[in-house]
């Protein structure tokens, strides 16, 4: 069986917040092409061009999804591996930590301050507070100096808890 590509969480997870169509969906169906998937939808998909048919596309896109099994039903799953998606990603490129922390942010927002997703928004928030003063008031004992091994160690946790 072929290995779905890792972009395949930021789809499924912008199904389940019905987020509009853009390039990334694009982007994604010509990364499955040269991964080896192939569907008359996919190819559809990925020769898609702006300016995108909403309506028309989020229906193409459930086609797709189906034409590989690809399910966006179970939210709270599809929810954690988009978050271990992003984590992955971030853990060791500490220049892209706040733009990780961003997203984990609005999706811990977009779930109405689920706790599961709360430290990343605390984390997010003082080191915010960090690039602009010397305090900050979110994550105890956090500092200029140690802001970015705490978020390491809580990146490094979660994908201890959550590995597939």
């Amino acid at each position: 069986m072929k290995e779905l590509v890792l972009s395949t969480h930021l789809i499924l997870k912008n199904k389940v917040f019905n987020c509009d169509f853009d390039e990334s969906w694009v982007d994604w169906a010509i990364d499955m092409i040269e991964a080896g998937f192939n569907s008359e939808n996919l190819y559809t998909l990925a020769a898609t061009s702006k300016p995108y048919n909403q309506l028309a596309l989020q229906a193409l896109t459930n086609k797709v999804l189906q034409d590989f099994n690809l399910s966006y039903a179970n939210k709270p799953l599809v929810i954690k591996k988009y978050v271990y998606f992003i984590v992955t990603n971030a853990i060791y490129k500490t220049n892209s930590y706040f733009r990780a922390l961003r997203q984990l942010k609005d999706i811990c927002i977009s779930l109405d301050y689920d706790d599961t997703y709360m430290p990343f928004y605390l984390l997010y928030f003082a080191k915010v507070e960090l690039a602009e003063y010397d305090k900050q008031w979110y994550w105890d004992g956090a500092d200029k100096t140690n802001i970015d091994q705490i978020i390491t160690t809580q990146f490094a946790e979660w994908i201890s808890r959550y590995e597939k």
